[in-house]
């Protein structure tokens, strides 16, 4: 009984990886539209794809990306400013797109665009510091594909949503984490309402990356700004030592566990593109396949256990 249970286990790997590997053809003739192409994936993602061959649309949020952009990659490669958080910036790209792709429609449509904003604890920050990262990464990102979706449905393409481990565990205070799970359910919705269409919607959740959105200095420049305004009160909950301590630690863990390969989130999204059986979720780095995306599965206690351990304790000494 055990040896049929181990062949059947058997065959069904081989099966999945077989079916995993089939490729669509012909990728030179297929548009797909990539935002946040300024740095980082999406600057990385729109030159592998146009190498490969494929009709890249890229969306910068700066003339100074679109240019640098250009300069590195082929005459197919179109760019357009494009500002997700403001409607007549999304809906001038609709238009934009039309002219782009005419009936053929836009096999993929990769939502990368994002923003880390402030991470601190909550009692630190004010709505406004909320507010940002959730308009730039769940709600410009929906705004988008809502006006792209049409475009998508013609072509029976492909939706990626690039989310982040930290849309399954939210490992501090601040918008990005709340947006990001926003991103996963947001996800998992279209996933289910384009599948009668053809369409095959998936999330990419990579871990923590050597990006400028990432940039560890930044964060804790962020973070001891905030500090210096803080009522003394609250800086007395807290402890004198505080921020000192905490940028120490989050130094540490970062050089652990961050991942300098940009090209293994690349090879996902072409994964998502180029195979005739997408996956619904990837997840890219070492920090995310052996730490996160497990942790997440774990009880919460275990999760907040592990989580607590990296912070400091209050009051500081």
């Amino acid at each position: 009984m055990f040896l049929y249970l181990l062949v059947s286990i058997g065959i069904l790997y081989i099966w999945w990886i077989v079916r995993d590997g089939l490729k669509i053809n012909n990728v030179t003739e297929k548009h797909i539209l990539i935002t946040g192409c300024d740095t980082g994936f999406g600057n990385h993602a729109a030159r592998a794809f146009d190498k490969k061959g494929f009709r890249v649309l890229a969306t910068c949020l700066t003339e100074t990306g679109a240019a640098g952009l250009k300069e590195v990659t082929s005459q197919r490669l179109k760019t357009t400013i494009l500002d997700v958080t403001k409607a007549d910036s999304v809906k001038s790209l609709a238009k934009w797109v039309t002219r782009q792709v005419g009936e053929q429609g836009l096999w993929g449509l990769i939502n990368n665009a994002g923003i880390m904003g402030t991470l601190a604890p909550l009692d630190w920050l004010t709505i406004e510091d909320v507010r940002e990262p959730v308009e730039v990464n769940l709600l410009g990102l929906i705004h988008v594909t809502l006006v792209l979706i049409p475009f998508v449905k013609k072509a029976r393409g492909r939706i990626i949503n690039v989310s982040s481990v930290g849309g399954r565990v939210a490992a501090s205070g601040g918008g990005y984490f709340l947006s990001k799970f926003g991103v996963e359910g947001f996800n998992d919705s279209l996933r289910r309402d384009m599948k009668a269409f053809g369409v095959k919607v998936s999330c990419i959740e990579p871990g923590l990356f050597r990006t400028p959105l990432s940039d560890a200095e930044k964060i804790i420049q962020q973070r001891m700004e905030i500090w210096e305004h803080l009522p003394q009160d609250l800086q007395k909950e807290y402890g004198e030592n505080y921020i000192q301590i905490d940028a120490s630690k989050k130094q540490k863990l970062n050089e652990r566990i961050i991942n300098n390969d940009l090209s293994l989130v690349v090879q996902c999204m072409e994964h998502a593109l180029t195979s005739q059986h997408p996956r619904t979720r990837y997840c890219a780095g070492s920090d995310a396949a052996f730490l996160w995306i497990p942790l997440s599965y774990m009880p919460t206690f275990i999760q907040d256990f592990v989580i607590l351990r990296n912070k400091v304790k209050i009051p500081a000494k």
